[in-house]
């Protein structure tokens, strides 16, 4: 066995040695530690931003694209939210204990189901140093131990917010090695992680499809898939004009790195033959490059012509595909084909179309009359997410507390033999 691989699994032994302490933690002592996190961060921000100033030199070294560097980069302001992040999950109800359900047999055995952690939760996710933190904050408060693996580009920053985490959990006495940072980032070292099944519990990719796909056809390990976003904003013949294009706008250009980010929107022909033309100057305006097909490309000079691949492309960057439609029901046949089944949106006051789209439409997040960008841990209320679950078994969308833990059942009884 190669040093690296040597050194994940004994970073892999650590983390499980100490699942069970951290497993019978109190509420107190998780949301103290919490609150500690948030305070070690703030202070630490200077370091942060240094740290993080190397892996985006590196980057723009490597010729990173710029909606990479953008999830990469770290700011005063995406710092404090990551702090909030740790503040408003320690005031979130713990999860850990709970009662589901509960019910008595005909022969006197009473039956409890009772909410319990994963246990150790390995993170393979790409570039976003937030995930770091996020990640942490969510298994510390679900009683579950973490094995973070984040990329090459993003060490330095990764390394900095762990350490920072460490500082904290030094101070509230508990142990740091139930939050391990891969010392390796080489690939031979990722699929190390998809076959440690003696360590880890569960195995959470978080990055693009390459990433997600090479974990769920290897991994050994049972996998809480995230899904890639081509997600879609549909403006319906009914839809307000100014409503349409504030939407719009803001799906497509207010972080278009993230997969929560509008990627084809899609016009009814009467709607974007009268308030088309305005929209696609918008965009323009925010620098968006647009690819439509032959009836958008009459609505504008500066359209290029879409191909088959642009209705199915996950850009993440300030580019979007536009379509014309006849109807709803033409919509969401377009949507069907081509979404990733992540987050849609239409924009209309028609209530027979809004019911349509809400229903025949499944993904894990469906929108009317607002943006896709709020498919997020935080926006909904969970403080943070551990990504967004396209999938349909045990979790899908946001993934907050609830989606890292399990359950068990507990059963009382007077004597009973079968």
């Amino acid at each position: 066995m190669s040093n690296a691989l040597s050194t994940m699994r004994e970073q892999g032994k650590k983390v499980k040695q100490s699942s069970d302490q951290i497993g019978q933690l109190t509420t107190k002592d998780k949301n103290d530690l919490l609150l500690a996190m948030r305070e070690q961060l703030l202070k630490d921000t200077g370091t942060l931003l240094r740290e993080n100033e190397k892996d985006i030199q590196a980057g723009m070294d490597n010729g990173l694209s710029t909606a990479l560097i953008d999830r990469l980069r770290l700011s005063e302001e995406r710092i404090e939210g990551m702090a909030q992040g740790f503040e408003q999950i320690a005031s979130l109800e713990d999860p850990i204990g709970q009662m589901i359900d509960s019910w008595e047999r005909p022969n006197g055995l009473q039956i409890q189901k009772i909410r319990v952690p994963l246990g150790v939760a390995g993170i393979i996710y790409e570039a976003r140093p937030n995930v770091t933190a996020d990640a942490a904050a969510l298994c510390l408060k679900t009683g579950n131990a973490v094995f973070l693996r984040g990329s090459s580009s993003a060490y330095h920053s990764n390394k900095a917010i762990v350490s920072s985490i460490h500082d904290a959990m030094i101070r509230q006495g508990i142990p740091t090695d139930a939050v391990q940072l891969a010392e390796d980032t080489s690939r031979e070292a990722a699929s190390e992680m998809f076959t440690m099944n003696e360590y880890l519990d569960v195995l959470i990719p978080r990055g693009g499809a390459g990433l997600i796909q090479a974990v769920v056809k290897n991994s050994s390990i049972p996998v809480l898939e995230t899904g890639v976003g081509n997600c879609h904003v549909y403006i319906d013949e009914s839809a307000a004009r100014e409503m349409a294009i504030e939407i719009a706008i803001n799906a497509k250009t207010q972080r278009p790195s993230v997969c929560n980010a509008a990627e084809t929107i899609v016009l009814h022909e009467k709607w974007a033959s009268e308030h088309g033309y305005e929209l696609i100057q918008a965009l323009i305006d925010k620098d968006v490059e647009i690819r439509g097909d032959k009836n958008i490309q009459k609505l504008h000079d500066n359209v290029k012509e879409a191909t088959e691949k642009d209705w199915s492309e996950e850009y993440l960057d300030l580019t979007v595909a536009m379509k014309t439609v006849q109807d709803t029901d033409e919509a969401i046949t377009h949507i069907k084909q081509y979404g990733t089944g992540h987050s849609e949106a239409i924009v209309t006051e028609n209530e027979q179309n809004k019911q349509a789209f809400l229903q025949q439409l499944d993904a894990a997040a469906l929108y009317h009359n607002a943006s896709t960008r709020f498919t997020d841990g935080f926006e909904f209320g969970f403080g943070a997410e551990i990504g967004i679950s396209t999938q349909k078994l045990h979790a899908r969308g946001p993934m907050g507390l609830e989606a890292l833990t399990s359950s068990k059942y507990v059963v009382h009884g007077n004597g009973q033999i079968k």
